[in-house]
């Protein structure tokens, strides 16, 4: 299936995306709370100030030694070639392609940002030793990654004042071990999709239509890195990988797909522009994602059922109904967007009641990234 034949043509992006001109649309953008916009969370910090960590010290100590050495240091500074290759290539953006390339930005931002507040909150308000050390070190790539991505909005006059995003943006509470499932697919999702737009750019240059696209590769290894601290965690509690919380696991993963996978279907020029088809970069990601998830999670939706592909499809299909629904308005606006609404719910229902793959945890806990 292809962006085609979902019918997404510019009209509907613009639906879905929205249009930003000026810096206060940016700001607007990012603290806007939709079903598929970036969330901010807090969690019950006492729970975690009484998190274990001793059943995988080993692990855990070599890892801590990995962050305070700090590989990544001095790599989100721009370079000479920087400016110059923003100067020469963003001309040549068509109004539309822009606008999908700000809505990544502002989305990456977004979700970049989330995991640096929510980290630095937990690392505020716990005592344990352990943890503090962990988020205090997370705390600080995710600033950087989102401060090095408001570098490039700012190329456009559209930075986000961070500080009003920390303030006006609305927080979803969580509990723990749903900070541990979503925030490990979320950092795993991020490196299995940094990594393949990194491959794809680096056999084929001439398509790398922005500069910050050079910096994904050791980018990307810190998300990985956020991964396996999660992984770590969940492993030294290993209640947390079975019984009912499967069935969490389940669902967080099915979300994170289903999330991902609407969202980019709205920037079908921008994935063009990079030589994929977004269906098929889509796929390649959950791939990577579900080979890398067989570390800590022992079930694995199958993405190659064709339910699962056919109700991903209908996902975005809903989704373009439901914007054309509410640039309607009215009470036909009002019914169709609850139409669709029931529609979206069934249509996950129907994802989560498909058969899962299970298989055996491994014995080495940690992972390195070769993808």
């Amino acid at each position: 299936m292809n962006t085609s034949t979902l019918d997404m043509d510019h009209d509907h992006v613009e639906l879905l995306i929205g249009t930003v001109q000026t810096a206060a649309d940016a700001n607007a953008k990012a603290v806007r709370n939709t079903v598929l916009s970036p969330r901010f969370y807090t969690t019950d910090f006492a729970a975690m100030d009484r998190l274990d960590v001793e059943p995988v010290r080993t692990e855990w100590d070599v890892m801590m030694k990995e962050y305070e050495g700090d590989n990544n240091h001095d790599h989100f500074q721009r370079d000479a070639e920087f400016a110059e290759e923003v100067k020469k290539l963003m001309p040549q953006l068509s109004p539309e392609m822009r606008q999908e390339f700000l809505d990544f930005l502002i989305s990456s931002l977004t979700s970049e940002f989330s995991g640096c507040i929510l980290y630095n909150e937990i690392r505020k308000h716990v005592s344990n030793p352990d943890i503090k050390q962990l988020m205090t070190y997370m705390a600080r790539d995710e600033s950087r990654h989102a401060g090095f991505i408001n570098q490039s909005l700012k190329d456009f006059d559209l930075g986000i004042d961070l500080g009003e995003l920390k303030r006006q943006k609305n927080y979803t509470f969580f509990k723990p071990k749903f900070i541990f499932y979503a925030t490990y697919l979320s950092e795993k999702i991020g490196y299995a999709r940094y990594i393949t737009i990194f491959r794809q750019l680096e056999r084929h240059p001439d398509k790398r239509f922005h500069p910050i696209f050079r910096w994904f590769e050791r980018w990307c290894n810190d998300e990985f890195r956020h991964g396996e601290s999660f992984a770590l965690i969940m492993r030294a509690h290993p209640h947390l990988l079975r019984g009912g919380n499967l069935l969490w696991i389940r669902f967080f993963i099915l979300a994170v797909y289903a999330t991902m996978y609407v969202r980019d279907h709205t920037r079908p020029l921008l994935h063009e522009a990079m030589g994929f088809e977004s269906t098929d970069y889509d796929y390649e990601v959950f791939r990577i994602t579900s080979d890398i998830c067989r570390q800590v999670f022992p079930i694995e939706v199958d993405i190659d059922h064709p339910t699962f592909r056919a109700c991903m499809t209908r996902l975005v299909e809903l989704s373009i109904a439901n914007a054309k629904a509410k640039e309607r308005g009215g009470v036909m606006g009002l019914i169709g967007r609850a139409s669709t609404a029931v529609q979206a719910l069934f249509t996950f229902g129907r994802l989560y009641l498909l058969p899962v793959k299970k298989q055996d945890l491994p014995a080495d806990i940690r992972m390195q990234p070769t993808w």
